[in-house]
């Protein structure tokens, strides 16, 4: 049965049953893609599982993604669908969170809605995860609350990693188009076209949505939004913790990187994979296990069709989605990513030579702005700032620039357990207090304090974020107005409580800007190499000139 009807492109049909066995044991949805019967839960209806794409496995693997056609009978939406395959955590990290089963048929979405839901504003929430691992079941992105706030909530699984990101020259000759990669991505595209066409159906409004990410679901949101094929399938966007660093083209070395089809035959090569169908044949397992063993690196690929460009160039030249944005970064973010950090220098007077080495006429102000007095300090803060703080602010000024609303923060709050194991403000530790899910954090996550402070600050972040996803004006009760941001630098910072600021990262945005476009002029890779281990900056050029 099931090997029948997944050769016949209905995915997951398998568990549709008949509409009378199920429609007693949960609300019940029949939209244009197929009747689900979901569970209640308070006030809210949830739907799990959903299958979004027809599944990528056999032939499908390792392409664009495919149109469900419409299940038969009622589809049982009680349970998560499986996670896309991905490596095992590492013992004691504390983002790993217990996923469902792993398997290449894991392109399905959740949905939480109010039960009185009609066309109400939608987040679709992309999970983080280096584009390696994660998945929209995850724990940290429960859709309660922000539901409850009046929106309705899609967390999505896309394809990860190997089978997210490979670009080969084999997959690029059965493309019409001569491109290969970004099979995540497009995913991802896929999933909000299934928004686009049912989420009416579940309550939500299809000209009413948000995409939202952190780490490498911004970087997600990033790709979204300089993406054609994109277009049109959003209004409002979140990013919380993007990197807007170099990526590979798909055909030819661009700053230094390989090209994305030359790192894919490499990874064959050293898979002993000669041609695709052999890739095809691999299981899962090795596959995942070949490319974490080989370096293999997913990132969007230059394709010229998916990704036209590199998303400097794209935000520079105003040609990614004109929508609202919320973004902003951790005080802390690379506490809890030090493998991001090379080696330190002995002392402050090694420091400081590699610092005027690598940034010339511009090591004064980089002096200023990270000293060598605490060298962890100013290193943790250098690639903070160079990666997710100037990027943060570079997508707030970009869309202010194309006359879009664009609202920043950083989020600098106390969590005692966190502090004491030296990660203030760690990457992600704001997205339960986003989600409100401070009551079921992942087993080795650091725990808040039971307070009502706590709870409050929660409260806050996720009215400011389900305001935002509404109107794209993000409000509170009993918080601060958050200002948009403009000539005046204004952000909110997220302190024990949330507080109005200027200038975010003291002010350096405008140093890193400076790196970036010097680099960028000269066909120099930037964001990884920064600091201690920068390269000697290129000389100013005319477009690079502070204006």
């Amino acid at each position: 049965m099931l090997r029948r009807l997944l050769t016949g492109g209905l995915a997951a049909a398998s568990l549709a049953v008949s509409a009378p066995a199920l429609a007693q044991s949960g609300p019940t949805v029949d939209a244009p893609s197929g009747v689900a019967v979901g569970v209640e839960q308070g006030e809210l209806r949830v739907f799990k599982g959903l299958p979004y794409a027809q599944p990528p496995v056999g032939p499908l693997r390792w392409a664009p993604p495919k149109a469900l056609a419409r299940w038969s009978g009622a589809r049982d939406a009680s349970k998560f669908g499986p996670a896309c395959w991905q490596p095992k955590p590492r013992g004691g990290n504390i983002y790993a969170d217990p996923l469902p089963a792993k398997s290449e048929d894991c392109l399905s979405l959740n949905i939480w809605s109010p039960k009185t839901a009609k066309k109400l504003p939608v987040m679709v929430w992309i999970h983080g995860g280096s584009l390696v691992g994660g998945a929209g079941s995850e724990s940290l992105f429960d859709g309660t609350k922000l539901a409850d706030q009046g929106l309705v909530v899609v967390t999505i699984n896309y394809r990860l990693g190997v089978f997210g990101y490979l670009a080969h020259p084999g997959l690029s000759a059965e493309s019409s188009e001569g491109i290969s990669g970004n099979y995540g991505l497009l995913d991802q595209i896929q999933a909000l076209r299934w928004v686009h066409d049912n989420i009416e159906a579940y309550g939500g409004d299809p000209s009413n949505v948000t995409i939202a990410g952190e780490s490498a679901g911004a970087l997600s949101v990033m790709y979204l939004m300089a993406s054609p094929r994109a277009q049109g399938l959003f209004s409002k966007a979140i990013s919380e913790s993007a990197y807007m660093v170099t990526v590979p083209g798909l055909k030819q070395t661009t700053y230094g990187w390989p090209a994305a089809e030359a790192a894919g035959a490499f990874l064959a090569s050293k898979l002993k994979a000669p041609d695709v169908a052999a890739l095809r044949a691999m299981a899962p397992e090795a596959l995942v296990d070949g490319a974490a063993a080989n370096g293999f690196l997913p990132f969007g690929a230059v394709d010229g069709k998916v990704l036209p460009r590199q998303l400097v160039e794209t935000f520079d030249r105003g040609e990614q989605a004109h929508v609202p944005i919320l973004a902003g970064f951790n005080s802390g973010e690379i506490r809890s990513l030090r493998i991001l950090l090379p080696p330190p220098p002995s002392n402050p007077g090694e420091y400081e030579t590699r610092i005027k080495t690598g940034y010339g006429d511009l090591a004064d102000t980089f002096l200023k702005f990270y000293p060598a007095n605490n060298i962890e300090e100013s290193m943790l803060a250098t690639t903070r700032d160079a990666m997710y703080g100037w990027t943060a602010e570079r997508l707030a000024a970009k869309q202010a620039a194309v006359g879009q609303p664009a609202y920043l923060y950083e989020f600098d709050h106390v969590i005692p357990q966190a502090d004491a194991q030296g990660l203030h403000g760690f990457h992600a530790s704001e997205l339960p207090y986003v989600f409100g899910t401070l009551d079921r954090l992942p087993p080795f996550w650091p725990r808040s304090p039971k307070t009502p402070a706590e709870a409050k600050l929660s409260q806050q972040m996720t009215a400011y974020w389900a305001s935002f996803a509404r109107s794209g004006r993000p409000e509170a009760p009993g918080a601060p107005a958050w200002p948009r941001y403009g000539a005046a630098a204004a952000f909110i910072v997220f302190q024990e409580t949330p507080k109005v600021g200027r200038n975010a990262m003291g002010g350096a945005y405008a140093l890193h800007e400076q790196v970036v476009c010097r680099r960028m002029a000269h066909g120099v890779a930037w964001n990884w190499n920064v600091g201690v281990i920068a390269p000697p900056l290129p000389p100013q050029s005319p477009e690079c000139a502070p204006h």
